[in-house]
């Protein structure tokens, strides 16, 4: 079982950066996929990125183009998620994903991070 710790989310005004990281740990890592998830109060967990560790091919939510980039560290088994331009609408926890989807984007997700709050004040 591969385990999922995010870190580097807190509040931060509008216009600001984040800069959040996932450790990945537990059995070697073999998955296709890292993605970065996030869920507000109230609504549905919605997709913001993903990277494919072979190729380091991303994949970006449209709502999060040109503001987020993820990125790799292979030889950490960490991905990073950099936000900048931060916006209220960004508040919300954000979870790290590992997939063993072959598809890309992958369609499924295996194993979850704990979460991180982001918060964006106005």
């Amino acid at each position: 079982q591969v385990q999922l710790v995010e870190s580097g989310g807190g509040l931060v005004q509008a216009g600001g950066s984040l800069r959040l990281s996932c450790a990945a740990s537990g059995r070697t890592f073999s998955g296709y996929a890292m993605g970065w998830f996030r869920q507000a109060p109230g609504k549905e967990r919605e997709f913001v990125a993903a990277i494919r560790w072979g190729g380091g091919f991303t994949y970006y939510a449209d709502s999060v183009k040109g503001r987020f980039t993820i990125s790799r560290d292979n030889a950490k088994n960490t991905v990073h998620l950099q936000m900048n331009s931060l916006k209220p609408e960004d508040t919300a926890v954000y979870y790290c994903a590992a997939s063993w989807d072959s598809k890309w984007p992958p369609l499924t997700y295996n194993s979850w991070g704990q979460g991180t709050q982001v918060t964006v004040s106005s």
